[in-house]
């Protein structure tokens, strides 16, 4: 009991001091709101509103039904301009797309002459260029052979192909980086949280303090897991439930609290982590450097960013030893896929396991930190 209500108050000293600490604050707020926003929304991958042109040189049914197929919400609505503005609206960025169709193009077309239609694309907006010229060469192609057949290319085609996207019909970008925005900002903060915890009692002196005071090396690292843990834990929920849910719209399948065990689990690692760099960093921009080594190579080989099953085997099995890759499966499983407890249990242990490996090397560390010191 003296043990849990030293670990209570030097907790809540921590806390104290987190507040006070307007530059980390101010970074936490900042991760966990800001920053998935502007991940979410500013790394679009599929083709969205996209500026597109109509030069209609031909004035017919077919050239009608061309420019009303380039819908919302890939496409804005097509205008019509003349064919002496082309160059001119492309060069000032006013358009992405502009499909020029010839004079007497259904004409020619009926009459099988296989005539020439021009699609005008600015590819200095690469995503969308890349995409959107696929998308507008299917619509063009699909209209001019339905115009000819008279009758839908599903009735003429052998096979009808039927494909089922699960968990995210649209394929909305922001619907996965949103959440792995979350993902990545936990294992950042958490690490730079505690390793920040133990450089500011150095640069202060008041290490030396509580290593004079009737407390435990076990005591001061408990006191600071736990802290800095409820920090995160907290930011996550709101983040979760207010960006991510309300914000941006992000349907969230399965159970919020079971992941947020995952969550308190993968911190014992993670904050663990920060205290063993910090026990190595005499400064807080040492610990930056340090970081920087863990960190990155941690969310980038997640499974996070790519999936694992594209990296070398050999790399494969490597990051089989890191909690951080068994923490994006738990996320994944549960907020994408709406899984329960029986399918995540194995990651839950394995994240359970290594976070407390890594606890004790961490603990271990700073134990003989502290003695050498004292």
């Amino acid at each position: 009991m003296r043990s849990l209500t030293t670990i209570f108050w030097l907790s809540t000293k921590e806390l104290r001091s987190f507040l006070r600490d307007w530059v980390l604050f101010g970074l936490v707020i900042y991760s966990f709101s800001l920053a998935i926003i502007a991940q979410a929304q500013g790394n679009m991958q599929e083709l969205h509103n996209a500026s597109i042109a109509i030069v209609d040189e031909d004035r017919s049914e077919l050239s009608r039904r061309i420019a009303q197929a380039f819908l919302p919400p890939h496409f804005k609505a097509p205008q019509s301009i003349e064919q002496r503005e082309v160059d001119h609206l492309m060069n000032v960025g006013r358009f992405t797309f502009v499909v020029d169709i010839p004079p007497h193009f259904e004409r020619d077309v009926l009459a099988g002459r296989a005539p020439a239609l021009q699609v005008a694309v600015d590819a200095t907006a690469m995503m969308q260029a890349g995409i959107g010229a696929g998308y507008a060469e299917q619509i063009i192609r699909t209209e001019i052979a339905g115009f000819v057949a008279r009758r839908s290319i599903a009735e003429s085609t052998p096979v009808n192909l039927d494909v089922r996207i699960a968990f995210n019909p649209n394929v909305t970008t922001a619907w996965f980086t949103s959440i792995m925005g979350i993902i990545g900002n936990v294992t950042m903060l958490a690490i730079i949280l505690a390793g920040a915890a133990v450089v500011r009692e150095r640069e202060h002196g008041t290490m030396d303090h509580l290593l004079a005071m009737p407390v435990t090396p076990f005591e001061i690292v408990a006191s600071k897991v736990l802290a800095n843990g409820l920090v995160i834990t907290v930011a996550v929920g709101l983040s979760l439930e207010l960006v991510v849910r309300r914000l941006l719209g992000v349907p969230v399948s399965g159970s919020v609290p079971l992941f947020m065990v995952g969550v308190v689990l993968y911190l014992f690692f993670a904050t663990s982590v920060g205290i063993f760099l910090a026990t190595i960093a005499r400064t807080m921009p040492q610990l930056g450097l340090l970081f920087i080594l863990v960190a990155v190579p941690l969310n980038l080989l997640s499974g996070s960013n790519t999936p694992l099953e594209s990296m070398p085997p050999f790399l494969r099995a490597v990051m089989q030893a890191s909690p951080t890759t068994h923490f994006v499966s738990i996320a994944q499983a549960i907020l994408y896929r709406g899984a329960g407890f029986d399918a995540v249990w194995p990651q839950y242990l394995a994240v359970a396991a290594m976070g407390a490996l890594f606890l004790g090397l961490g603990l271990r560390r700073f134990r003989s930190v502290s003695v050498i010191k004292g």
